[in-house]
């Protein structure tokens, strides 16, 4: 699966900027749309939910967030059919175990990545991203 598209939820500017020139430059999508708050990427993905083309086939998600953190994100995501696959990793700096035990309970959240973003995590997670298209 070739990632076209992907999200980043995020509500630190710093850190969707960082991870975006990071993604830029290890190629790992065609196209970076950010959010910096998760209820706005989640009406987006409401309102294309039955149109694949404008659907990421990545969202890299913050967990904590005000307004709707990114378990709530989650949760919400589940009562959504999709036209398509989406894989969710997470970016935290969250080193708590609960966090990560809890991710473990979310079909489409692929892997935990523990914050900073760097090349070896990103391509890490494109591995995963092969892997699952041959799934």
């Amino acid at each position: 699966m070739k990632n076209k598209l992907t999200y980043i939820i995020d509500d630190d500017k710093l850190s969707i900027r960082l991870m975006s020139m990071l993604i830029e430059k290890n190629n790992f999508c065609e196209k970076i749309i950010s959010f910096h708050n998760p209820q706005t990427a989640l009406n987006e993905l409401i309102e294309n939910a039955q149109n694949p083309s404008n659907l990421p086939d990545v969202i890299l998600l913050d967990l904590n967030m005000p307004i709707l953190d990114g378990w709530q994100f989650l949760d919400e995501l589940k009562n959504i059919s999709f036209a398509k696959k989406i894989i969710i990793f997470i970016v935290s700096s969250s080193i708590d175990p609960t966090d990560l035990e809890m991710a473990k309970n979310y079909s489409t959240v692929k892997n935990y990545i523990i914050k900073p973003l760097n090349s070896d995590k990103l391509k890490q997670a494109t591995t995963l991203i092969e892997n699952e298209a041959t799934n």
